[in-house]
C-alpha cells in the first residue's frame, strides 16, 4: 500500500512539473502577435484536435492557440471557417509565377515536383531561381528521366531545369527505349546522386514512360541510390497506364525494393485500375514499419504528351481495349484524337499535350475514403509560357487539365458531398505528405501540416460548405473559390480570397547539401565479391547484363 501511495505521489509530482514547464514555453496570450485568426474552427490531423479557437502567429510560427482573448498587427475573422495545415501538393510541375494565384486560389502553400523532377547537377541553380521570389514553398527531386536523357542523347540545352523541359527532352527517345551499357548505368547514376547531394528530395522516377529501357536492376539500383540519403524514390510505376494486374504488379517491383532496402517510396497517382489493391499494400507495408505511401487527384483523366509510349496503338488500343476517339483528348481543341489524327499530329508537334480518360468517375469519390492517402495535383506546366507571369489574368493562361487549378477544393468538396469526415479530408491534403516526409528526415516537414504551436505557420483557411473548384476540362485555370486566406511562414499571401505579391514568403524545401558524393560505381567484381560464393559465375543477375538489352548483351 506504501509503495502505491509514494508511486502515486511522484506520478502527481511528475505531472505537476511538465504542467508547470508547459506553461513556462506557452507564449504570453497578451503580447501583440504579428497575426491572429479568431473564432475559426481549428483543425489538426496528428492529434486529431477539432475546435473553436484562436491563433497566434509571431515570427513565422504558431505561436498560441488558445480560448483567451488575443490580439496583432493584422487580424482574421476566421468565425465559421475550418482553420487548418497549409495544404501540401507534392505532385506539381509548374512551380513557375503564372502558377502561383492559383495555387492558393486552391489553398496549397507548399508545391514539389517529386514525380519528375530537376536534372541533377542543375538542382541548386534550381533553388536559386525561386528563393525571393515564390509566395508559397518549393521543393524538388532529382529526374531519373532526366539523367537517361543527357546520357543516352546527350541532352544538354536547359532551359527551365526541371520537368518543362521535357518539351524538348522527349523529342528523341533513347531517354525512354534504350538500355543503358554498365558504364552508362554509372554515369546515370552518378548525375542522380549529385542532385541528392546538392539536397533534391530523393529520386523521380517516369518508369511508365520508360518501361521498354528501364530494366528492373536500373530501378534496383535507384532505390539503393536514393535510401544511401535515407530519401525516397516517387515513382509513376512501370505499367501505369495499364491493367490492373499490371498496375499492381508496377508497383509491387517499388514495393519489393523498399523492402529489402528499407527505403521509403511514394506511389505517384495510383488512382488507376487496382487502386483498392495498391492502397491495400500500402497500408500493410505501413503496419510492418516501412515508409511508403500514396498519393491521389480526384479526376478519372490524367494528363500526357501525345508521343507517350502507353499511347502508341499496341498498348493503348491493342493491349488495353481503348478507343482513341473516347479517350484521347486535345488540351487545346477538345477534339478527340483518332489513330490517323494522333499520327498527323506527331509529325507536327509529338509532345502536344492531351487528356486521357483512363478511369470509371465512379471511382473518383472513393479514392477520398482512402485513409493515409495524401494529395497531388499532377498539375501540368502550361504551354506556350512566353510572357506568361503573376499578373496573367486567369482567362490568358492557355487551357491545360483541371487539376492544375482545382485538385484539393475538389477533394473537400467531393467529401463533403460523399460524407467523407472532414479531418480525412484534411489529412489528405496536408498531414499525409508531411508525415512521411518528415520521417525520412527532411526537416521543413517535420514542422508543416500540422496545426500546433511551434509548428510553423504555414494555414490554409477555408469554408467547409461553399469550398469548391470551378476548373474543367474546357477551363482548367479557373480558380476554386471558399478558401479566402492563407498563410506561408506566417505572411499573409492570401486575404479576403485576393493573392498577395508576398514573393518573401515561400522557404525552399529541400535537404541540407552534402561535401562528398555517397555513390560507388557499379562493376562486376564487386558484385560477384559480394553476392556470389562461386565469383567465377557470371550469371543471370550481374549488373553488366541487366543494364544491357533484353538478350543481355551490352550496346
Amino acid at each position: 500500500m506504501k509503495r502505491t501511495i509514494f508511486t502515486l505521489l511522484i506520478t502527481a509530482l511528475i505531472f505537476t512539473s511538465c504542467q508547470q514547464t508547459a506553461t513556462k514555453k506557452a507564449a504570453d496570450p497578451n503580447q501583440e502577435f504579428d497575426v491572429v485568426i479568431l473564432n475559426g474552427r481549428v483543425m489538426d490531423p496528428e492529434t486529431n484536435f477539432d475546435g473553436i479557437r484562436n491563433v497566434g502567429v509571431k515570427d513565422g510560427k504558431i505561436a498560441i492557440i488558445t480560448e483567451s482573448d488575443i490580439k496583432g498587427k493584422e487580424t482574421i475573422d476566421a468565425k465559421g471557417l475550418v482553420v487548418a495545415p497549409g495544404f501540401i501538393d507534392g505532385h506539381q510541375h509548374g512551380i513557375e509565377p503564372y502558377a502561383y494565384r492559383n495555387m492558393l486560389r486552391d489553398g496549397r502553400t507548399t508545391i514539389m515536383d517529386l514525380e519528375i523532377g530537376a536534372h541533377g547537377p542543375k538542382l541548386d541553380e534550381w533553388y536559386k531561381r525561386r528563393e525571393g521570389n515564390s509566395p508559397v514553398n518549393f521543393g524538388i527531386a532529382v529526374a531519373h528521366e532526366f539523367a537517361r536523357a543527357a546520357v543516352l542523347d546527350g541532352f544538354n540545352d536547359w532551359k527551365y531545369l526541371y520537368t518543362p523541359d521535357a518539351l524538348y527532352t522527349r523529342e528523341k527517345d533513347g531517354w525512354s527505349k534504350t538500355r543503358p551499357t554498365l558504364e552508362q548505368g554509372n554515369e546515370i547514376l552518378s548525375l542522380l546522386d549529385e542532385g541528392l547531394r546538392q539536397g533534391g528530395i530523393g529520386i523521380g522516377s517516369t518508369v511508365g514512360y520508360m518501361r521498354q529501357g528501364v530494366s528492373a536492376r536500373e530501378i534496383f539500383e535507384l532505390q539503393k541510390l536514393s535510401g544511401l540519403y535515407g530519401r525516397q524514390i516517387g515513382m509513376h510505376f512501370r505499367n501505369t497506364p495499364g491493367t490492373d494486374t499490371e498496375e499492381i504488379n508496377g508497383i509491387q517491383e517499388m514495393l519489393s525494393n523498399a523492402a529489402a532496402l528499407g527505403t521509403p517510396a511514394i506511389a505517384c497517382h495510383f488512382n488507376n485500375p487496382g487502386y483498392n489493391m495498391v492502397h491495400e499494400l500500402l497500408i500493410r507495408m505501413r503496419e510492418r514499419g516501412y515508409n511508403v505511401w500514396g498519393e491521389i487527384y480526384p479526376y478519372n483523366a490524367g494528363s500526357t504528351a501525345l508521343n507517350a509510349v502507353f499511347l502508341e496503338p499496341e498498348v493503348w488500343v491493342k493491349a488495353l481495349g481503348n478507343k482513341y476517339e473516347e479517350t484521347v483528348q486535345d488540351v487545346v481543341t477538345l477534339e478527340f484524337y483518332t489513330q490517323e489524327s494522333r499520327e498527323e499530329m506527331l509529325k507536327k508537334d509529338p509532345v502536344r499535350q492531351v487528356i486521357v480518360y483512363k478511369c470509371k468517375e465512379e471511382w473518383v469519390a472513393d479514392w477520398v475514403k482512402l485513409k493515409g492517402v495524401a494529395v497531388g495535383s499532377d498539375g501540368m506546366p502550361l504551354f506556350p509560357d512566353a510572357g506568361l507571369s503573376w499578373d496573367t489574368p486567369n482567362e490568358d493562361l492557355p487551357n491545360t487539365h483541371p487539376r492544375f487549378a482545382g485538385t484539393f477544393a475538389k477533394v473537400l468538396r467531393l467529401a463533403r458531398e460523399n460524407n467523407v469526415p472532414l479531418m480525412q479530408a484534411v489529412a489528405m491534403t496536408s498531414y499525409n505528405y508531411a508525415r512521411p516526409l518528415g520521417e525520412m528526415g527532411l526537416k521543413s516537414m517535420q514542422v508543416r501540416g500540422r496545426m500546433q504551436e511551434g509548428m510553423v505557420a504555414d494555414i490554409t483557411i477555408f469554408n467547409p460548405e461553399t469550398v469548391r473548384d470551378n476548373s474543367t476540362f474546357a477551363h482548367g485555370t479557373k480558380p476554386s473559390t471558399g478558401i479566402p486566406h492563407a498563410l506561408v511562414n506566417g505572411i499573409i499571401v492570401m486575404k479576403d480570397s485576393e493573392p498577395l505579391k508576398e514573393f518573401s514568403a515561400g522557404q525552399p524545401i529541400r535537404f541540407e547539401v552534402q561535401e562528398k558524393s555517397r555513390f560507388v560505381p557499379l562493376s562486376i567484381e564487386g558484385w560477384t565479391q559480394e553476392f556470389y560464393a562461386v565469383p567465377e559465375d557470371f550469371g543471370g543477375g550481374v549488373p553488366c547484363c541487366d543494364f544491357a538489352n533484353e538478350e543481355g548483351h551490352k550496346h
